[in-house]
């Protein structure tokens, strides 16, 4: 009787278009991640200068377009010197490792950062290592939107018009940042040598919007990757009310 009851409900869920968490999770319940992760060396190498390639990434079921969206991001980041965009991550790795000479490496990383209100937002991250002083690093934000199997651009989540009011909120947030980091006391010309610019990596994260910035993009080298955080209540008729936490998932 139990079982017939089960299939009564799945009938009239795929009726109706409802019931969405009676086979998979509802959006306010995080999606599971499957892990891939390993490291190669360049084949027949033996030895610690041996040339690396590490990968370690994830995998989300009944969410194809999130997991394509983070294959292509990987493959942005792994961009060759002139810009070329490697064909696939089995690509990018032989091609690598064929060249590589000893001591260079290349990570790629996609993690969870966060999940709520229906989104996962992933962080990415990359390393490339080919001599000198230093290597290559990147960064960037996947915030995919679950109710609409979306990866959102900047323009999905502002109301109409107000991408220069949400630059002139971000600019204060960099001049917050400025100033709780004391960069212009350790340096009196450091506003000047390094302005706000504005980045293509945002994340809606809980606490507060986050925008990460590429190395040597609005600070040294040693800074590495600087974060800016907008608290949510400065976006107040910026940002769209649904990308608000806590409104997503209602």
């Amino acid at each position: 009787m139990r079982l017939l009851k089960l299939a009564a409900l799945g009938s009239l869920c795929l009726l109706l278009g409802a019931c969405q968490g009676l086979f998979k999770p509802g959006l306010d319940e995080p999606l599971t991640a499957r892990h891939t992760a390993f490291e190669h060396l360049k084949p027949g190498c033996q030895g610690e200068q041996c040339p690396l390639f590490n990968l370690d990434t994830l995998n989300f079921d009944d969410e194809p377009a999130l997991n394509a969206a983070i294959d292509q991001q990987l493959l942005e980041l792994a961009r060759s010197p002139d810009g070329a965009v490697p064909a696939s991550l089995e690509v990018y790795e032989k091609r690598f490792l064929d060249g590589a000479q000893p001591g260079w490496s290349s990570y790629l990383q996609a993690k969870i950062r966060e999940q709520h209100d229906g989104l996962v937002i992933i962080e990415l991250s990359s390393y490339r290592f080919t001599g000198g002083e230093y290597g290559q690093p990147g960064r960037a934000f996947i915030n995919y939107d679950r109710r609409l199997h979306k990866v959102l651009a900047l323009s999905d989540i502002l109301l109409p018009g107000q991408e220069e009011a949400f630059w002139k909120t971000a600019r204060l947030a960099h001049q917050a940042w400025v100033l709780q980091n004391k960069l212009d006391e350790q340096d009196p010309n450091f506003s000047k040598n390094w302005p706000f610019q504005t980045t293509p990596h945002f994340a809606l994260t809980f606490g507060a919007l986050t925008l990460k910035y590429d190395i040597d993009r609005i600070a040294p080298h040693s800074v590495g990757h600087p974060e800016l955080k907008i608290p949510y209540p400065r976006l107040n008729g910026i940002v769209k009310p649904y990308y608000f936490p806590g409104r997503g998932a209602q």
